[in-house]
């Protein structure tokens, strides 16, 4: 073992007569556990909650959304094909939109109406719509009158906001009215309620209303023709790219938006609050390295005379430094591991038995979301590391500079 270490080790066990820097040896190794502990959890919450709100906006919004100036276009259908084209694109799906107002016997809310193709639906939620509106019934729509009428699905919180199931009928109301001679009049038309869907984020299920593409037009009085095309890539993180590519090759009419731009205020909100989170959190690391400062500087004073005999036997003044920041780097390095296999415990746990229930019409979130990555496991603890060795530093010179002389005549 070479001589700092041996050295750093007895000094590490050493106890004095009141035993006072062994307590604080173990408060400091417990501050530094607590601190990386608290980090670890958080950071994993935060970086959960990000994962999870991405999941749930990628599972009702498409990747990118492309759209022509002026509103609707007609070749639309040419324009999938283009888009189609590129390897980088897994699915294109042309899509209608309208604000609308939605009418029951008992309440009227404003909503939107989406018409989407259900033979090339690809979101989660579309998926979903699909499978409702294919398990609605023949029996269902022949209660509606011989003439069929238009089918829809509702979100889980508009239906409960207008007090309606699955298979009642309902009046949609649209923006574009006709005028008569009493006056402007608005156009009504009657649908069928197929079914609700539950996407697991409140504001988007009390806003949104789906229907097949046909149906759509149907409602809304329209030609042959969409408002935008959905648009899926296989790698999410690349939407950007893959968009600037889809519009200079449909031209100088054509626009879009991809998933990041579209939620660029959140997703940055939540990295600052995750990167404010590890800045306030590290304060408890940094509170446990005065603690091994000042510890060390209390063992300097005491083990004066231990200096100047290693001095005297012709240890250098970097081996001195060294034993002591050996010293501070284990205590704070003990800590850190015990504060790391404790964190990813506590972490396992949330993420297994989720015992933390959080209220869904608040959160985006039924309980607590935890993902622990190793990249940030490695930056926490080696920020803890480089804290505990910055703490070190003036210890461990103030030992090294003690003149043996001294310490001996006055020791």
């Amino acid at each position: 073992m070479p001589f700092e270490f041996f050295i750093s080790k007895r000094y590490l066990r050493s106890k004095n007569q009141g035993g006072f820097l062994s307590l604080i040896t173990l408060l400091s190794i417990s501050g530094v556990a607590v601190g990386v502990m608290a980090l670890l959890v958080v950071i994993a919450v935060m970086t959960g909650a990000k994962t999870e709100l991405r999941n749930k906006i990628l599972g009702v919004e498409s990747h990118i959304l492309l759209m022509r100036y002026g509103g609707e276009f007609y070749d639309y259908k040419e324009k999938i094909e283009t888009v189609k084209n590129f390897d980088s694109v897994v699915s294109a799906t042309p899509f209608i939109y309208s604000q609308i107002i939605i009418k029951s016997a008992s309440n009227t809310s404003g909503a939107v109406l989406k018409g989407i193709d259900l033979n090339s639906s690809a979101g989660t939620v579309e998926k979903s719509v699909k499978k409702i509106i294919a398990q609605y019934s023949e029996t269902a729509e022949r209660q509606n009158g011989k003439k069929r009428i238009s089918k829809i699905v509702l979100g889980k919180s508009l239906a409960e906001e207008i007090g309606v199931n699955a298979g009642d009928t309902v009046y949609v109301m649209l923006p574009k009215g006709r005028v008569s001679p009493i006056g402007y009049i608005p156009v009504m038309k009657r649908v069928a309620v197929a079914g609700i869907f539950d996407s697991g984020m409140s504001e988007y299920d009390s806003a949104v209303i789906y229907t097949p593409l046909e149906d759509a037009r149907q409602i809304l009085n329209m030609e042959k023709i969409v408002n935008g095309i959905a648009i899926n890539v296989k790698d999410i993180y690349n939407a950007g790219k893959v968009l600037n590519e889809i519009v200079a090759e449909a031209g100088p009419s054509y626009w879009g938006k991809d998933w990041m731009s579209m939620n660029k205020n959140l997703f940055s909100a939540l990295k600052m609050e995750k990167t404010a989170m590890f800045i306030i959190l590290i304060l408890i690391v940094l509170v446990a390295a005065f603690n091994i400062a000042s510890m060390l500087i209390m063992m300097v004073m005491e083990k004066r005379k231990d200096i100047a005999i290693l001095k005297a036997m012709g240890a250098s003044d970097k081996i001195i430094k060294r034993i002591f920041m050996l010293k501070g780097l284990t205590i704070g390095g003990i800590g850190t591991f015990i504060g790391v296999v404790f964190g990813i415990c506590l972490t396992f746990a949330l993420s297994k038995y989720k015992f933390i229930s959080l209220p869904e019409d608040i959160y985006f979130f039924a309980t607590l979301p935890v993902e622990l990555k190793l990249t940030d496991i490695i930056a926490i603890t080696a920020s803890s590391l480089f804290i505990c060795f910055i703490a070190t530093i003036y210890p461990a010179r103030q030992a090294a500079r003690l003149n043996p002389v001294d310490a001996i005549r006055y020791g």
